[in-house]
């Protein structure tokens, strides 16, 4: 999954793409590099951030969006919890809602993609955006965090997603510190008794940049480390930046791993 963020002010490439020309060039590149879906975000999700209007969400991605949904032959996710900016993006032809929220801030938002007949993402978040990263704690976060999404699972299935549009995201980097983002990136596999397809987005994120004592622009490597360990675990998806280079290191360390298992 390529990230498109078309925000002024996301953590590594706020202001970049806010030009759907340039958003849409930067979509066609990273399918040329590999990627098999394009994510585009118009509200800042990093630690910190202030929440959008659902107008304003819309007035900065919608001009993409009705672009990448005529241009490319990928699938295309929208990161966003607001019911009102899913169903505007997904009556455009969007396939899949992004939710970091897990429909913890906007409940409406189940029903308005199971209307569509659309995929969800579910991500565990402990708090919101702006103060997750104030003071999480955890007794087991493994444990916690499995249970939350296995309860977001069965509100998004009562609320009529259908059970095989559901992928689960474990929230790297939301309302967590840095021990426990990489317990979860040690533990990946204990989240396949949700039965769900795993998504996980630790790419260039602040606990890297902790622990190597990196700015964001260098930290290739760490999310390369990251990648592979979600892949060895079997996880479906990782959302990244860096498609090049993410691409080659989920086909090698996919092929180590099934060498494995014959």
């Amino acid at each position: 999954m390529g990230v498109l963020n078309v925000t002024p002010d996301s953590f590594s490439d706020g202001g970049l793409y806010v030009d759907a020309g340039r958003a849409v060039e930067y979509a066609h590149q990273m399918i040329e590099e590999g990627a098999d879906l394009i994510d585009v975000g118009g509200e800042s999700t990093r630690p910190g951030a202030e929440p959008v209007s659902a107008e304003e969400e819309l007035r900065r991605i919608l001009p993409s969006v009705k672009r990448l949904v005529k241009k490319l032959a990928v699938p295309i996710s929208v990161d966003t919890y607001k019911a009102d900016v899913a169903a505007v993006v997904l009556a455009e032809g969007v396939d899949l809602i992004n939710d970091v929220s897990g429909l913890s801030f906007d409940p409406r938002l189940a029903s308005v993609v199971a209307e569509a007949g659309a995929g969800l993402v579910l991500t565990h978040i402990q708090g919101t955006p702006r103060i997750m990263q104030t003071d999480p704690k955890y007794t087991d976060v493994v444990a916690e965090v499995r249970e939350h999404l296995q309860e977001r699972v069965l509100v998004a299935e009562t609320r009529g997603v259908h059970p095989e549009a559901i992928v689960v995201d474990p929230g790297i980097g939301f309302g967590k510190r840095v021990e426990h983002n990489l317990i979860l990136l040690n533990r990946l596999a204990e989240l396949h008794v949700l039965g769900k397809p795993l998504l996980v987005g630790p790419s260039r994120k602040s606990f890297i940049g902790t622990v190597l004592d990196l700015p964001v622009e260098e930290r290739l490597e760490g999310s390369a480390a990251a990648v592979a360990a979600a892949i060895w675990q079997g996880v479906h998806i990782v959302r990244v930046h860096d498609v090049r280079a993410m691409v080659r290191v989920a086909r090698m360390t996919d092929a180590i791993r099934k060498a494995s298992e014959s």
